[in-house]
């Protein structure tokens, strides 16, 4: 059908920046799920239904074997998430229920779209958190299906020229293996701002939109422009202008990557461009860009897919990789943020009716002591090694005790006490909580979903999750306007920070440093450098002003584009 869309611009909403031409391709086909391909209805005899269970469970560790393996070859956010999408693989609930299913008389095939279709409509039915599973329990469902009916690993094909990737979502396992040298740009029919995919094209560097209305008509082979920065989707455009759309991106692109730092306004206003890391391989990737520290190190990646707790000199040991890829830098490192979102096989985690708002982050501490303070132990240990004195701020804080308490396990350490501040209360007491910390560093993908009360990977509620959100900047401006009044730092460690033109605003708010995936901070230092500090204020009072996030997008470029060309003409 995409004649009749021949000409036309189809709008998402936008996640990473830049433009993108050439034919649209679509992930192959998933193994079909119709009852006679699956064995619906055909009965497994008594006596051969362990044995079935075998060939099931043997399917799921093939593919979370494959998985383990892909990750152990990636890095950063990518890493992380094919780690943990191989322990849904083997997720005892899952595994139980199928095997269940097939004592009962099913078939492994039957029995795998079954267990999943149950555990699906559980987790949409939750929301938050748990809704973003259910794309990866899916691809996981369709690979091990794959295994069982003797099918090829279904996934995204390898283009022979730079080519658009349509889909309606992608798994992480598809997006974390792509080329950015032919697949030149991502847009999903599903998905928000903050999704697998969303955060894996900011690594990748590659423009990508989601929650785009009518993707499904876009037939493989069209040739489409995608634009990132505005979030559309042009069918057919004519062929000339595209690719000069492009070349010009490219060109500015690549003047922007020349930027080497340090991060500061034109007018000399300092502010620390830095880096998100999952691991010591990606903090050794993010060396080669030019950020000037870490504002994230996310540690989940040392505990997931174990089946015990990490001994402290281990733990020490991947922390000190961090450490030393950063001698002598700022390094902000994040304790545990687990839950039910990313579930640790040593803990016991209860079912929640609404996981989201569950047990999660630093909420695990309360049941499990031990863990924080043997991760804080090894923290110190590696820094102690190292001789250097890092940050260390806990997730999901919500209240002034609960920073105190944290606060006080890190001083006693000789380390920088600072907290996440991703929940709206937190926000709110802002001020309250700046008195028991040394800095605080706003999260701003879950910031985001909690005051819009929107599920982040919702399509239908793509515009709620943005994070140029009125709503949200207000927030993030009490927070930094608290910072300002006690004289302690405030960062953003959300992707928000990696949007050069969102990243301007925050500065205008009072935000001292912005942490995002290390491809992203060339982009962002350069805006910084073309405006002042009085532009980048400007530009939030002119965002803060309108009540919906296209609004304020435009509004703050047209600010900003104004001061950029008002100063590069004097000059």
């Amino acid at each position: 059908m995409t004649e009749t869309l021949a000409g036309s611009t189809l709008q998402g909403t936008p996640v990473v920046g830049g433009l993108a031409y050439g034919p649209a391709i679509w992930p192959g086909e998933r193994p079909s799920h119709d009852p006679e391909t699956l064995g619906v209805g055909t009965e497994v005899a008594e006596a051969d239904r362990e044995s079935e269970i075998g060939r099931f469970t043997d399917a799921a560790g093939v593919v979370a074997g494959r998985l383990r393996d892909r990750a152990s070859h990636s890095s950063g956010a990518a890493a992380e998430v094919l780690a943990a999408t191989a322990g849904l693989a083997e997720d005892r609930g899952w595994i139980g229920a199928a095997s269940g299913l097939i004592r009962k008389g099913a078939t492994a095939p039957a029995a795998a779209a079954a267990a999943t279709e149950q555990f699906a409509t559980m987790f949409t039915k939750l929301g938050g958190l748990m809704a973003e599973r259910v794309t990866d329990l899916n691809d996981v469902r369709d690979r091990v299906l794959a295994e069982l009916l003797g099918l090829p690993e279904p996934g995204v094909p390898e283009p022979t020229e730079p080519s658009v990737l349509l889909a309606d979502d992608l798994a992480p396992a598809d997006t974390a293996g792509l080329d950015p040298s032919t697949t030149v740009a991502l847009v999903t029919r599903f998905g928000g701002p903050t999704s697998h995919t969303a955060i894996i094209a900011r690594q990748l560097g590659i423009p990508c939109v989601v929650a785009v209305s009518g993707l499904s008509e876009v037939q493989a082979g069209t040739p489409v422009l995608v634009d990132g920065n505005r979030g559309t989707l042009a069918i057919e455009p004519d062929e000339a202008s595209a690719r000069a759309q492009v070349e010009a991106s490219r060109r500015h692109a690549q003047a922007v990557s020349g930027w080497q730092g340090p991060g500061r306004t034109a007018d000399g206003h300092e502010v620390s461009v830095l880096a998100n890391v999952a691991d010591g391989a990606s903090a050794r990737t993010a060396t080669k860009y030019p950020v000037e520290g870490i504002g994230l190190f996310r540690t989940e990646l040392a505990f997931l897919d174990r089946a015990d707790e990490p001994s402290v000199d281990e733990q020490a040991r991947i922390y000190g990789e961090v450490l030393e890829a950063f001698a002598g830098k700022k390094v902000v490192v994040r304790s545990l943020d687990a839950g039910s979102d990313k579930p640790l096989k040593f803990v016991n985690h209860k079912d929640e009716a609404n996981p989201a708002l569950g047990v999660r982050g630093d909420r695990i501490a309360i049941e499990n002591p031990d863990i924080r303070a043997h991760q804080l132990d090894a923290i110190a240990q590696a820094a102690a090694a190292l001789n250097t004195t890092p940050w260390v701020m806990a997730p999901m804080i919500a209240s002034p005790r609960e920073a105190a308490a944290f606060a006080a396990e890190v001083r006693g350490r000789g380390m920088v006490p600072g907290v996440m501040v991703e929940i709206p209360a937190a926000a709110i007491l802002a001020h309250a909580i700046l008195a028991e910390v040394d800095f605080v560093s706003i999260g701003t993908n879950d910031l985001t979903q909690y005051t819009m009360a929107a599920d982040r990977m919702s399509a239908d509620l793509a515009a709620l999750t943005d994070p140029w959100q009125p709503a949200v900047l207000k927030l993030i401006e009490s927070v930094a306007t608290a910072g300002q009044e006690l004289g302690k730092s405030v960062g953003v460690c959300g992707e928000a920070a990696a949007d050069p033109n969102l990243a301007c605003v925050l500065t205008g708010l009072g935000v001292t440093s912005l942490s995002s995936a290390p491809v992203a901070a060339a982009g962002v230092g350069a805006r910084l450098a073309e405006v002042t500090l009085d532009d980048c204020r400007a530009a939030a009072a002119a965002a803060l002003a309108t009540a919906d996030p296209g609004d304020a997008r435009a509004a703050a470029a047209e600010v900003l584009d104004a001061a950029a060309t008002r100063h590069a003409t004097a000059v």
